[in-house]
């Protein structure tokens, strides 16, 4: 856990230190949580609102990790808590942290599409978890009000947006790597992760980036010819670092400064993936959660 909590520590630091040379008296803090082959990540604005990104999967072990950075940051409920798509170690955490800690406001992308739930009776169990708080059905371009930080979606139920986002370092500009954009076939890619929800989250200079497990060519629809999205810092790698995500079109036109990739021992890390990340212009360090 040592390891897990330096990477932490340094993620949030950055966040300081890049919103630091822009003036602001606050930070934003930024934490991702060792979900091993999972996703979740929190923010904390600096007026102290907080943003959840997915929660890991079911069985005890993710929820106790995502509440233990819960109380090091002080969070006593998710105010804005989004759910990127429907698998199992994206939502597997949710019934047991609500028992825990309240959530105010819930994101997605709309209903499942795929027939068989990897959680067994998700969706009715979040039916009525949102309808007994606020509940949002994303779409690209939409904003999430956080506070003094920027969070807008740009990918949603396949979807992408289509509007540089205003004052992006690069936003709009054309592509250079997806010249030699090649499209895969992608047929027996589960039909959730094209679908989700996808965020960038800015706060002075500082950009993060989470797409959740959205899909190599669909990542050609949303950076090319034109790139949207513009420069990030931070590159949270595409479906933990596997090689159905994480396009060089994708990640060589966002130019991250830090790729952070939340895989597992036996999961992420493809080589290919390791390829694109690591030919990519400006990148200074890859940081894994896991050697895989």
């Amino acid at each position: 856990m040592r390891r897990v909590f330096e990477c932490l520590l340094a993620v949030a630091l950055l966040a300081a230190v890049v919103g630091a040379q822009t003036g602001p008296a606050k930070t934003l803090d930024f934490y991702s949580i060792d979900t091993e082959g999972g996703l979740s990540a929190l923010f904390v604005s600096p007026t102290g609102e907080s943003l959840l990104i997915d929660t890991g999967s079911p069985g005890g072990r993710d929820s106790a990790r995502i509440m233990d950075v819960l109380n090091m940051a002080g969070v006593k409920q998710i105010d804005h808590m989004v759910i990127t798509h429907y698998h199992s170690d994206h939502v597997g955490g949710l019934q047991e942290l609500v028992e825990k800690v309240p959530m105010k406001h819930f994101y997605d992308h709309g209903p499942t599409v795929e027939p068989r739930e990897q959680v067994a009776g998700f969706q009715a169990m979040y039916a009525e978890l949102a309808a007994k708080a606020q509940h949002t059905v994303v779409k690209p371009g939409d904003k999430i009000p956080f506070g003094a930080a920027n969070v807008v979606v740009v990918t949603s139920a396949g979807k992408a947006i289509q509007k540089p986002i205003a004052g992006a370092p690069g936003a709009g500009k054309p592509n250079a790597a997806c010249a030699d954009f090649k499209p895969r076939d992608e047929s027996r890619v589960d039909p959730e992760n094209h679908r989700s929800v996808g965020l960038v989250v800015s706060y002075g200079k500082f950009r993060v980036i989470d797409l959740g497990d959205f899909t190599y060519n669909r990542e050609q629809e949303l950076m090319c010819p034109n790139n949207p999205i513009g420069t990030v810092d931070v590159y949270m790698t595409s479906h933990h670092g596997i090689d159905q995500s994480g396009s060089p079109a994708l990640v060589h036109g966002l130019r991250p400064r830090v790729a952070l990739m939340n895989n597992s021992s036996r999961k992420g890390g493809a080589i290919p993936t390791m390829q694109t990340l690591f030919t990519s212009p400006g990148l200074i360090d890859v940081w894994q959660l896991h050697w895989a």
